[in-house]
């Protein structure tokens, strides 16, 4: 690929900048972008280039007050959420009950959009009490009552509806996703949704309901084992039980080439269901959505008023906690925070999905993670950004938005097809301004991207095991090879468990962002600090030899099949990138999946190999890799 900033041009950029440097005897390094800036070629329809990204989305923000749990007890502690503008951090919550006033005994905040701040008071007799939200504008005013025996709602749906979605609730909800994930990292996981939901310290809708639903020895609790696709569903079903919002999903088919998954029947909160006990009614209505979602339910098309989800804008107003990613090839994710970029540390998005297993993990926002394509003879459906369609309660019954409605007076994320058709490189672009607003320090980014990668691949380090432990516990097993391109990606039961093609598709897609960075810094200097006295050259010459030393010193360590540790460093991980496109194999031993040579020391101890026939098949499939594509699904 020619670097577009030639010798020539690179000069006449350099004397510019110097003639800046005399007027203002200033810096030397190219560090600012304005509002205005593009710079980029290819991207200026469609690039957000915005210096100070929240204040605007932040002035919109409406103040809202929720109680937990909904009636609590005498003497019980009860938190109080409050969400908003910057304000927030610093409003005063005043609580008074019957007997006066109660002071906040902890307390803990959230940065973001929006930002929230919850704080813990102790209940004292039965009565009705009072929360005061005082931000110096306007203050906000809840009810609520303290009583001994809170009243359960009989309803023959599986929970009954009291509100509608709005943007006070929809405030709510990017809030409580942010503050159930704040603690967590890229090294977080856990074996089920539930297991999260029953920590009360980061649950803030814990026993929200007064029936121990959330508490992990109860007799009668909130079960949630959700994959990929059902994930977002099972969080947006939890709060709307919780709150009393409504909730539902449409049955669809999985769409095909040219052809985005058509939408059918709706199935939603009103549906009845015969048992009596209402965390038995959630447990049962979350398998009914787990029946029903599947990884063409995300991809409908972006223009479908009848969709669960609907697009929304690249902006940071609108890339908050809560948004849904659903990528090209079926798998989703939900975005649960952004950490702002620093003078000395690139910003980070952070999300969290589930896997087939169940397994529910924090992965961030990169090219490792997040795939994007929208060539129609490649993939099904629409991917993007989206979020879920607002249900509405009107004269007693239950409707989702219009997309009219979803516009910028609404108080909601609005409506947006700025991601039809986006070339990938237009969508990482514009993600990366909105991430990171200023300049970045290219080495500093560049090591980020590198942890990226180390993080990608010590999750497959566990992958991988998972793999081999079963494979020990059931000698002599063979697990079935799917026979086209697309089940080996999609197929599901044991082959889907243990298999890793998708993870390892991404993962050689993170090796490619990482090994061409120093050629990204060159075809992209305006976005990075650079000095002005380097050529280009010589900037893409100390990157790569940084590049070098830095894979040099981070590694990994595998276990071999006959028990002893293999270390790996990423720099020889990357020497193995090829191995990689047939190493998804879980008939295959340890040492093949993480591309031993041929007739080395490393495969000399392997046990297993995968059959003649599923070796071809392997083969036929490699083109997918190669391309860095997957098949459509």
């Amino acid at each position: 690929m020619k670097v577009k900033n030639n010798k020539s041009e690179y000069a006449v950029r350099l004397l510019k900048m110097l003639s800046i440097v005399v007027i203002f005897s200033g810096s030397i390094s190219c560090g600012h972008r304005s509002a205005g800036d593009k710079s980029k070629s290819g991207t200026d329809s469609t690039v957000v280039s915005i210096e100070e990204p929240d204040d605007e989305a932040e002035g919109k923000m409406a103040n809202v007050i929720l109680v937990s749990p909904e009636n609590p007890l005498p003497g019980e502690v009860f938190r109080i959420m409050v969400t908003g503008g910057k304000k927030i951090r610093k409003a005063k919550i005043e609580v008074t009950g019957p007997t006066g006033s109660i002071e906040s005994e902890k307390s803990r905040t959230g940065e973001g959009l929006p930002f929230w701040r919850i704080e813990e008071f102790k209940a004292g007799s039965e009565g009705t009490y009072q929360v005061e939200l005082k931000t110096g504008d306007a203050n906000e005013h809840l009810d609520f009552s303290v009583i001994e025996k809170p009243v359960q709602s009989s309803t023959q749906a599986v929970w009954k509806t009291k509100q509608g979605w709005n943007s006070k609730t929809e405030a709510l909800y990017s809030a409580w996703v942010n503050a159930l994930f704040y603690g967590a990292d890229e090294r977080s996981s856990w074996p089920a949704l539930h297991e999260i939901t029953q920590n009360k310290d980061w649950n803030f809708l814990y026993n929200h309901l007064s029936l121990e639903e959330d508490n992990a020895s109860g007799k009668i609790k909130v079960r949630m084992e959700p994959d990929c696709a059902d994930n977002p569903f099972y969080l947006r079903a939890y709060f709307a039980w919780k709150l009393g919002l409504p909730f539902g999903f449409h049955e669809s088919d999985r769409g095909g080439l040219g052809r985005a998954p058509q939408t059918g029947r709706w199935i939603t909160n009103e549906t009845t269901i015969s048992n009596n006990h209402p965390t038995q009614k959630f447990n049962t209505f979350m398998r009914i959505v787990m029946n029903g979602v599947h990884s063409g339910t995300a991809r409908t098309s972006l223009s479908n008023e009848n969709s669960d989800y609907y697009p929304v804008p690249l902006t940071a107003h609108a890339i908050r906690p809560g948004v849904v990613f659903a990528d090209p090839y079926g798998h989703t994710l939900i975005l649960v925070r952004k950490i702002p970029q620093t003078s000395d540390s690139p910003g980070m998005l952070l999300s969290v999905d589930a896997q087939p297993d169940g397994t529910v993990g924090i992965k961030r926002f990169w090219k490792g993670n997040f795939l994007f394509n929208t060539n129609e003879t490649e993939v099904i459906g629409d991917p993007g950004f989206k979020i879920f369609r607002p249900i509405v309660l009107n004269e007693g019954k239950i409707g989702m938005l219009k997309t009219e409605e979803l516009n910028a007076n609404s108080g909601l994320i609005p409506f947006s097809l700025q991601q039809k058709g986006m070339s990938s490189a237009d969508f990482y672009h514009t993600m990366e301004r909105i991430i990171n607003p200023k300049p970045l320090d290219p080495e500093a980014a560049m090591f980020d991207l590198i942890k990226a990668l180390h993080e990608q691949l010590v999750v497959r380090v566990t992958s991988v095991k998972n793999g081999e432990e079963y494979m020990k516990a059931h000698p002599g097993t063979v697990i079935p090879m799917p026979g086209r391109a697309a089940g080996v990606f999609q197929t599901g039961g044991i082959w889907e468990d243990f298999s890793t093609p998708n993870r390892d598709l991404r993962l050689l897609i993170a090796m490619d962002a990482v090994t061409d960075f120093p050629d990204k810094v060159m075809r992209s200097p305006d976005d990075y600090k650079i000095s002005m006295l380097q050529s280009p050259e010589k900037v893409k010459e100390n990157m790569e030899d940084l590049l070098k030393d830095k894979l040099s010193e981070l590694s990994i360590t595998y276990t071999r099949s006959n028990g002893t540790e293999q270390k790996l460093t990423l720099s020889e991980i990357l020497k193995r990138r090829a191995a990689f496109e047939m190493a998804y194999n879980p008939n295959d031993g340890a040492e093949i999946r993480w591309g031993a040579p041929e007739n080395s020391e490393e495969q000399s101890t392997c046990r297993r190999k995968v059959s003649t026939g599923q070796l071809e098949k392997m083969q036929s499939v490699r083109v997918w890799f190669q391309k860095r594509l997957h098949p459509p699904t």
